[in-house]
């Protein structure tokens, strides 16, 4: 994972400095600081886990066994999750975990390449000084509102985003002044402040060019920003931010309100505990029972584990309803020996990616919940009409990977006899059992999506506990930190992806494009394959589910006019959305990926462009075989 890491960038750039006794000083005083702020949040950020998991939990078991719901669980869950996403933040900005791209930066000299460096951190410093007070602005508006089952004010759940903010400018500051290089930060502190002031001078000609500010702002400078290196989230902020304040009179206010709602929707909560749960997994020894016998079934077939990340993906999808959480509970069980089996980790990461756009339209999918609700196509229908798609880009997949590992060195690998199967699959079967207990928990309605994940975890521990005999207290605390860090890595993204979403709608660009694509000439087949290019564009600028609010009222109907099937064109536009959504450069779910795989974004990118390609011919199919999509309703 590449973030934000200065000090190391310094250093590489080879540059001699020799600290005075008092500059030796000044380092020591600011590394103890920055060790301080690590206690401040770590700890809390691991107690909110585990609160969490108990809440939940106890949610499912008050409800399902003693037929006595507690009314306050889901309300006292979502006030702590923002204070996990936000504290999750700080503690991967003070990591340097937030995802960025560094293929550009990469191929500079050391010295440019530290520079760059500290323009990640004065770029992120700059969101965070402008979003500080609106932040504080809103958490000061929500003490006027008051929770219904708590009745508390939701200013409790609002101030997680100033002090996240807070804390993340002192992170910043404190990286900042550990830079020995002075010039360094002066120099990217007048580059960042001259394209601000520059833009808010040009900002009343800005104001007459409409539309055109779309392509400045959401294009060029994201563009800009993310090839220099500053972390995804905050470019996504400072592009959004820059737009409504210099071309709109919109209060940035609702920035972080924006924020607020994309960061803390409660069915999002499954991505820490599932990110918990993997690691949980990998620790009690179920995933290394669960990798042996899925090797001993595939295992001398070249490329035989990417099988089974491909089906294992299509077995566990839609049972959290994040994508991010679905990519975390497959990873960690699996990654581990294709990489000790000589998988590159850029591969692994495009595999991920791809195998994560493969299943959107599989059932229970959150994305599917949603285009119901919109659009008033027939849930049931769509989970009947998704199946199928999943299954021909899984099958395209599995083409890219036959090729790429025909040549694969098994010399070394041993077909597994019957009994060697069969002995792994009995060690394996409580750790099998999991994916199953999940989804039945799912659809017989014992557990939420959101509260599901619990029972995974309390499985995790009962089974390494009592039957692998494998617990390691000790790697606890670690783990709830590298949870939370990750997750306020990922959830910080969509947050400011929300914001950059409710800023199109307020543009009108979603109107103007449902207009284009009525008049387009050709009908169904050109409608088809324009709404394939535009869901690709937008599921890479925004994150799934608002690509599917804005634009699924707006077209679903024109669809119907040109004689499109409903669950045809939304198994076509959700597969296209996904293709965007996990296509770098924008693509919010590629980081995620790359971020819950510990892989730097930038080794991902050459190996996802056969996958993606893959994807898309899949995509075409299922475009022009509606029997694909409505052939079992």
């Amino acid at each position: 994972m590449t973030g934000i890491k200065i000090t190391e960038g310094a250093v590489a750039a080879g540059e001699e400095s020799i600290l005075s006794p008092a500059q030796r000083g000044d380092q020591s005083f600011l590394s103890k600081c920055d060790r301080l702020l690590g206690h401040l949040v770590e700890y809390p950020v691991a107690v909110l886990v585990v609160a969490e998991v108990v809440i939940l939990f106890a949610g499912i078991v008050a409800r399902y066994v003693l037929h006595r719901p507690l009314i306050w669980s889901d309300e006292l869950a979502s006030i702590l999750f923002l204070w996990l996403a936000m504290l999750g933040a700080v503690v991967a900005f003070r990591r340097g975990e937030h995802m960025r791209m560094t293929a550009l930066v990469g191929m500079m000299n050391p010295a440019r390449r530290a520079f760059f460096d500290v323009v990640a951190v004065v770029g992120a410093l700059a969101f965070l000084l402008l979003i500080i007070y609106p932040a504080y602005d809103y958490a000061h508006e929500e003490t006027y509102i008051t929770t219904p089952a708590l009745e508390i004010a939701n200013a409790w759940r609002a101030a997680a985003l100033p002090v996240g903010a807070a804390l993340m400018i002192v992170s910043s500051l404190i990286k900042l002044f550990q830079v020995s290089n002075l010039r360094n930060v002066f120099t990217a502190v007048v580059l960042i402040g001259t394209i601000a002031l520059v833009l808010w001078l040009l900002g009343p000609s800005l104001k007459t060019l409409g539309n055109l500010n779309l392509l400045i702002f959401f294009v060029g400078i994201v563009a800009a920003l993310v090839l220099s290196g500053v972390p995804i989230a905050f470019s996504f902020g400072l592009a959004t931010f820059g737009y409504l304040s210099l071309t709109t009179s919109v209060p940035m206010l609702v920035v972080v309100g924006r924020m607020d709602e994309g960061m803390s929707h409660l069915i999002l909560l499954a991505v820490p505990l599932f990110v918990f749960l993997g690691v949980l997994i990998e620790m009690t020894g179920m995933a290394r029972a669960m990798v042996q016998f899925l090797a001993s079934l595939l295992g001398h077939v070249r490329g035989g584990l990417s099988y089974v990340l491909i089906g294992a993906m299509y077995l566990v999808s839609g049972i959290s309803g994040a994508k991010a959480a679905d990519m975390a509970a497959v990873a960690p069980v699996l990654f581990p020996e294709m990489k000790a089996r000589g998988a590159k980790p850029g591969e692994l990461v495009a595999l991920l990616s791809a195998t994560g756009a493969q299943t959107e339209t599989v059932p229970p999918s959150l994305v599917l919940i949603t285009i119901g609700s919109v659009t008033g196509v027939s849930i049931a229908a769509l989970f009947t009409g998704g199946l199928l798609p999943g299954v021909v880009l899984a099958i395209m997949l599995c083409f890219v990977v036959r090729h790429r590992y025909r040549n694969e060195d098994l010399s070394h690998v041993t077909k597994a006899t019957g009994s060697q199967i069969g002995r792994a699959f009995l060690i394996a079967l409580p750790a099998l059992a999991l994916p199953f207990i999940i989804r039945a928990a799912v659809v017989e309605g014992v557990a939420t999506a959101t509260e599901v994940s619990t029972i995974g975890i309390v499985y995790a521990v009962l089974a390494g506990l009592l039957i692998y005999r494998q617990f390691d207290w000790k790697r606890l605390k670690p783990m709830l930190v590298d949870t939370a860090s990750l997750s306020g890595a990922i959830l910080l993204i969509i947050g400011a992806a929300t914001a950059m979403a409710w800023a199109l709608t307020q543009s009108g660009f979603s109107r103007d494009l449902a207009a284009v694509m009525s008049a387009l000439p050709g009908g169904p087949i050109t409608f088809l394959a324009v709404s394939i290019v535009a869901f690709i564009i937008l599921g890479s600028v925004l994150e799934g589910i608002p690509a599917i609010v804005l634009f699924g009222p707006l077209l679903f109907p024109i669809a119907q006019q040109v004689g499109v099937h409903e669950v045809h064109y939304a198994m076509v536009v959700i597969l296209a959305m996904g293709i965007g959504l996990f296509a770098p450069p924008f693509g919010v779910g590629y980081y995620a990926a790359c971020a819950i795989g510990r892989v730097n974004p930038d080794e991902g990118m050459r190996p996802i462009w056969g996958y993606l390609a893959a994807l898309v011919i899949g995509t075409i199919l299922v475009a022009a075989i509606p029997w694909i999509s409505i052939g079992f309703l």
